[in-house]
């Protein structure tokens, strides 16, 4: 039996394609499985292509719970587990087609879902609708997302009806309809030695690609310059791209938390902000770094750069197992509304000013969210309305900011238009933390230094 054709073109060529092999998918959903009641079923929904404009169509990207359960990265496809029943694994996907394949690529087929990624029975993605009764009869529950498939919702609604409907003939309709997210994130949230390694080399390739920005942020080149020498790197280097849309932002254009534009010339005297990251086998980076134009930070650009340094060196201190991501961006916020009073941006008793929050003016956002297969990755951030602890496997950001606006009249004028943002990846250990982008410097004289080197 050959397997290579169920590793991901996210993974192909690299030398940690383990991750999305057979067996890997194959544990997964064993996982799923003993995690469900006995008798039920499961549907798993894939992704469809989505349209671009007129005829065009986005790249095609699986959705992340489906690949991470089956490994396959084509469109239009529906994955069937059944707890204790033989078969135990279905999947609905395109069949083969010679004049489809010229236009749009090589499918699988029934034979590849079978032969390559392990499933026990294959049919065509047309044929599932039709078949849901079948499907379902007997499930006690049934593990389904609703809303990712308006015909598939119809369907399954329909047969459960017609069930009740026949109930008196033995026909018992399921008594739950359960989103199996809950289980899978909670999965997905905890990352194995294989999944931290294509992180590791997500976040490789990222620090090369910052390098190559960094090194043209001069007076004279626009941001979408060095968007595009991070993207061609990210590619070059065996990403599939960037895993979110990349920001740069130069000048005031860094104070707006989501800017995409990307258009504007860099000037000198200006700091740029650049939040890009590489997606690696379908597991993302996400860091951001602040690089002065022209190589030196100077004045109240330094001054703040300061202030969001030590915030960010501080939430990395507290990182460690049983923390909670609360604590480190509580660490955040008193290192920054400290270093805000130090240099006259905002005045008063810090204690204060944290508990009248006074401090959102310039810091709007929380300093973390979970990574991994999404860069806001899946998982709860609360265990029984409490912040739940750091456990090994975790991973998540670090990312203080403060974003003055140029049009703030409370703002001495010396800050405004300014935009910080220092932002590293950390994976939890069993004994505190793995900085993931520690290579990427971050203090003054280590950045202009590193953009300095040809």
């Amino acid at each position: 039996m050959r397997h290579a054709a169920a590793i991901s073109p996210w993974c192909a060529a690299t030398p940690t394609a383990e991750v999305s092999s057979y067996a890997v998918h194959t544990e997964r959903r064993r996982r799923l499985l003993d995690s469900m009641a006995p008798g039920s079923i499961a549907l798993i929904v894939g992704a469809n292509p989505v349209t671009r404009s007129a005829d065009t169509e986005y790249p095609f990207r699986q959705n992340s719970d489906f690949w991470y359960l089956t490994g396959f990265e084509h469109p239009n496809a529906v994955a069937i587990l059944r707890k204790g029943a033989d078969p135990e694994f279905s999947l609905f996907v395109e069949p083969r087609d010679r004049a489809a394949e010229t236009w749009t690529g090589y499918r699988p087929g029934l034979e590849g879902a079978r032969s390559d990624y392990g499933a026990d029975e294959a049919f065509p993605h047309e044929e599932l609708l039709q078949r849901i009764p079948e499907l379902i009869a007997g499930a006690p529950r049934i593990y389904h997302q609703l809303g990712r498939s308006d015909a598939l919702d119809s369907s399954l609604v329909g047969a459960l009806d017609e069930m009740r409907l026949r109930s008196r003939a033995g026909r018992i309709p399921a008594s739950e309809l359960v989103d199996p997210r809950e289980i899978v994130h909670e999965m997905r949230l905890h990352k194995s030695d294989a999944e931290l390694e294509l992180m590791r080399r997500a976040n490789e390739i990222t620090t090369e690609a910052h390098h190559e920005a960094a090194k043209i942020a001069h007076e004279g080149h626009y941001e979408y310059e060095l968007e595009a020498v991070l993207d061609y790197t990210f590619r070059r280097r065996g990403g599939s791209g960037p895993a979110y849309a990349t920001i740069v932002g130069g000048g005031r254009n860094a104070t707006i938390l989501h800017y995409i534009a990307n258009d504007q010339p860099l000037r000198n005297g200006d700091l740029v902000l650049i939040d890009a990251g590489c997606e690696f086998a379908g597991y993302a980076a996400d860091v951001t770094r602040t690089y002065p134009v022209g190589g030196r930070f100077e004045g109240a650009a330094r001054e703040l750069y300061e202030v969001v340094l030590a915030a960010q060196l501080a939430s990395l201190e507290v990182s460690r197992p049983g923390a909670t991501l609360v604590q480190i961006h509580d660490a955040s916020v008193a290192a920054l509304v400290e270093g805000m009073v130090a240099v006259g941006l905002l005045t008063g008793d810090p204690a204060e000013l944290i508990q009248k929050e006074a401090y959102r003016s310039y810091y709007m956002h929380n300093t973390s969210h979970w990574l991994g297969l999404d860069v806001h990755d899946v998982g709860t951030y609360r265990d029984g309305g409490e912040p739940r602890p750091l456990e090994p496997g975790m991973c998540f950001t670090i990312e203080p900011g403060l974003y003055v606006p140029a049009d703030d009249d409370a703002a001495d004028p010396r800050f405004r238009g300014i935009g910080i943002r220092i932002e590293d990846d950390v994976a939890v250990t069993e004994t505190g933390c793995e900085n993931l982008t520690a290579a990427i410097p971050k203090r003054p004289d280590d950045v202009e230094a590193w953009m300095r080197e040809a």
